[in-house]
């Protein structure tokens, strides 16, 4: 939040120049730069009607009428507003309150929109909804839109590009598959979605795979791309509860396996996630679809079960 303050102008930056499109914005007032800010409060007039908070930046600007008429009749049926444009902002839902503040924030034409947690004040299934038709509206206008969320679903969902901030640093950058698929540390592994780390240190560096050794497995484990490391290098495998393959039966396979004890199930409807503890203490997540309404082999609490991954399934961390 205090990132999109400095590029709004709200707060002066002590280093470095903020840039929009080649035009330096330190030193400008924020009525002075290209970018507008949809806030999750939406900050709309209680006293004004929709179609009045959505020209509001257009008078400020000294527009005419009949242009400014228009602009509002265009934003308005962007996101499907035009029959409540006569309306208060009471008079309107969550959804519909957050679909006028857009339209405010779209309507001078910014070449930068900040939206500062704008789904926060919406229940989840409205938040889902809004979520698919803010991205269309923002891909058919073609403006940049720099959005703070602290909700990772909503960023996986929403963003071309993702960047992960920690104590006001960007620890990655990427987009929504790098960064769950390939994250850079541990921090990121474990700030987007669920991740078993387990430790080790590599014993076998070939050209096509390595070999770690695990003090919370059994089996070696390998990893078969893109890492290299010498022999002695302490290092981390992250792998995402869904990589696991859960079975009743050892696995074939000499690498990649560990057996353990189901401690807790949660039912999550599509998918139920395994907690596994192993010989070692260590627990484990693994998700098993719920394919089946009844499925013939349902695991159950206190059962012993083999978790299995393939040796592409894992990424290994070093910082």
């Amino acid at each position: 939040s205090t990132l999109l303050r400095v590029l709004a102008g709200f707060e002066q930056p002590t280093r470095g120049t903020v840039m929009v499109d080649g035009q330096p914005m330190n030193g400008l007032a924020p009525y002075d730069r290209p970018i507008n800010m949809m806030f999750q409060s939406y900050a709309l007039f209680p006293h004004m009607t929709v179609e009045q908070n959505v020209a509001f930046g257009l008078k400020q600007d000294g527009l005419p009428k009949a242009k400014i008429a228009e602009r509002v009749a265009e934003m308005l049926a962007l996101v499907q507003m035009g029959r409540y444009a006569k309306r208060k902002p009471h008079q309107l839902s969550g959804g519909q309150q957050q679909r006028v503040a857009l339209a405010r924030s779209l309507a001078k034409g910014p070449k930068l929109l900040l939206l500062d947690e704008p789904m926060g004040a919406l229940d989840k299934k409205l938040r889902s909804q809004m979520q698919l038709e803010l991205v269309n509206i923002i891909e058919r206008l073609g403006v940049t839109c720099a959005m703070v969320t602290h909700d990772q679903e909503e960023a996986m969902t929403m963003a071309h590009r993702i960047a992960i901030m920690d104590a006001g640093e960007i620890r990655q950058v990427g987009t929504p598959d790098e960064i769950y698929e390939q994250p850079n540390s541990r921090f990121t592994a474990e700030f987007i979605g669920q991740v078993n780390l387990l430790e080790g240190v590599i014993v076998d560096d070939e050209k096509d795979y390595i070999t770690i050794r695990s003090p919370a497995m059994e089996s070696l484990i390998r990893v078969g791309h893109g890492v290299t490391g010498y022999e002695g290098m302490a290092v981390a495998l992250a792998l995402r509860p869904e990589k696991l393959v859960v079975s009743a039966d050892e696995p074939a396979q000499p690498f990649n396996k560990v057996s353990g004890i189901i401690e807790e199930i949660a039912y999550l409807g599509s998918h139920s996630v395994l907690h596994v503890k192993l010989v070692s203490g260590q627990h484990l997540l693994a998700n098993v679809a719920n394919s089946q309404r009844w499925a013939s082999e349902r695991f159950t609490w206190n059962d012993r079960v083999w978790l299995s991954w393939h040796d592409l399934a894992g990424v290994v961390l070093n910082s």
